[in-house]
């Protein structure tokens, strides 16, 4: 077999709006936070960049108004988010088959690592909801000088597999998901959970786009993970 190819793929899974249903708690808290920092947005416009990195997310959201952040504004939007999102987090629910998806990649023995542009702090009441087995290696913004749609994410869970980024599947919710895994060049597989459109994230670098995990978890032997 040549080298880096592996019968099971290592999977890369992103958290929210991939295994999470948090995308619009998210947009939501943004929504607000901007509000505290006297910039009005509709809550649609910054829906569409869910799943950049929070700094370039607020400064991106910024821009569009005209506002030109100081470093101090954006930490402190970064703040405010935050703590916002975490008030809304008892309407967070996991995605349909979200957990059944990592039981069976664990089952099946497929390498896996969850790879998220939120820092820990955000990330970790998420992780615990859908109750990611221990030993999992997770890569959150903390780990990486920059998240997506950078690729460093994605190849920082791939090193922590000890696969070529280029032998992995990343799965992503966002067209900032699929950028990155085309930076990456891991193979990029798109779910809707997120809410970008099909030929949304086909057009960003999807191999396969599913439904939700629930229907990724249906069709995985498209992404050549079965028995045997």
């Amino acid at each position: 077999m040549p080298s880096g190819i592996t019968s099971r793929p290592a999977v890369l899974l992103d958290l929210d709006g991939t295994l999470t249903d948090s995308v619009y708690q998210h947009a939501i808290a943004w929504c607000k936070a901007l509000e505290l920092a006297g910039i009005s947005l509709s809550v649609w416009r910054i829906h569409r960049r869910i799943g950049m990195s929070g700094g370039l997310l607020a400064e991106s959201l910024a821009r569009e108004t005209g506002h030109e952040l100081t470093e101090h504004e954006a930490a402190k939007l970064r703040q405010d988010h935050a703590r916002l999102f975490a008030a809304q987090l008892a309407d967070v629910r996991p995605l349909p088959g979200a957990k059944d998806l990592m039981h069976h990649l664990t089952k099946m023995q497929v390498p896996w690592a969850i790879a998220t542009s939120g820092a820990l702090a955000s990330a970790a009441p998420l992780l615990k909801l859908v109750a990611v087995p221990s030993g999992v290696p997770i890569i959150t913004r903390d780990d990486v000088e920059h998240a997506k749609p950078s690729p460093d994410l994605w190849l920082a869970g791939a090193a922590r597999l000890g696969v070529p980024a280029e032998s992995a599947i990343a799965v992503g919710d966002s067209v900032w998901d699929l950028l990155a895994a085309r930076r990456a060049r891991a193979l990029g597989v798109g779910v809707l959970s997120g809410g970008y459109g099909q030929e949304e994230l086909e057009r960003a670098g999807a191999y396969r786009v599913y439904e939700d995990p629930a229907d990724l978890l249906l069709h995985i032997d498209e992404l050549g993970i079965r028995a045997g």
